[in-house]
């Protein structure tokens, strides 16, 4: 059984997720149904909780400023958000476990799954990677990404990363340096949270660096060679917009 606390402003948000749970995830018990921070402080120090789903903007104490509180998170916390697309790749940068409201139950069903799995809870660092990501302009590439690996949680440098390869429902991510990662993510995962102003998914198994593209090869189709010189085929479908890319990068 996982015991957890709900903390949500508003009170149909609450029982929202009260039914969710009870309908979908039976193996998780509310322990307590929170409207503030600060009852949220409260009834985590008194139920001990192994999991908090937690809003994030509150009035007087948003969920974050909440988090703050605490010398040591030792239970796991689910953000309930309704923000945008960008902030959102932040929290996959983070790798930490958000859901997007209104809650899909088979989301919030994955979610459950996940925490009942993992080992590791969120890291002091992991919140302090959303947070600078977040204060981030939306079209920036963060300075470094969580990477799930099946050891934990890996810290890396994206400017690090030369590419990432499909590896059925794994990633190989290729480091700068010869060292390889490999991630307990698909790249469509991967994709979505490094796509941008320095990633590009120029194929559908291969997703580049392309502060690490050294040479662009033309053929059929074409290919580039990285800075490790290993070369990456350029799928037809996106060859035109590598190239309006590439020519503004």
């Amino acid at each position: 059984m996982i015991r957890c606390v709900l903390i949500d402003d508003e009170r149909n948000a609450l029982e929202m997720m009260e039914w969710l749970l009870k309908t979908y995830c039976p193996q998780v018990q509310i322990a307590a149904m929170c409207n503030s921070g600060e009852d949220g402080i409260a009834a985590i120090n008194l139920h001990q909780p192994d999991v908090i789903f937690l809003d994030i903007e509150m009035p007087h104490m948003n969920g974050f400023d909440m988090l703050e509180r605490f010398d040591n998170l030792n239970f796991d916390v689910v953000f309930c958000t309704a923000y945008d697309q960008f902030a959102l790749k932040a929290f996959r940068y983070s790798a930490l476990n958000y859901l997007l409201k209104p809650v899909d139950p088979e989301d919030l069903k994955s979610t459950v799954s996940r925490i009942e799995a993992r080992k590791n809870r969120p890291s002091r660092e992991q919140m302090e990677l959303l947070l600078q990501t977040l204060r981030q302009p939306a079209k920036s590439t963060p300075k470094r990404i969580a990477l799930t690996t099946n050891d934990g949680l890996l810290f890396i440098p994206t400017e690090d990363i030369l590419y990432a390869e499909a590896e059925s429902n794994y990633t190989i991510v290729i480091l700068a340096g010869g060292k390889k990662v490999i991630v307990s993510k698909s790249l469509k995962d991967i994709d979505e949270a490094l796509s941008g102003a320095d990633f590009f998914r120029i194929h559908h198994s291969y997703l580049v660096n392309l502060n690490q593209i050294k040479k662009y090869v033309r053929g059929d189709g074409g290919y580039v060679v990285m800075n490790n010189d290993a070369t990456v085929s350029i799928s037809r479908s996106k060859r035109q917009e590598f190239m309006e890319m590439f020519e503004k990068f």
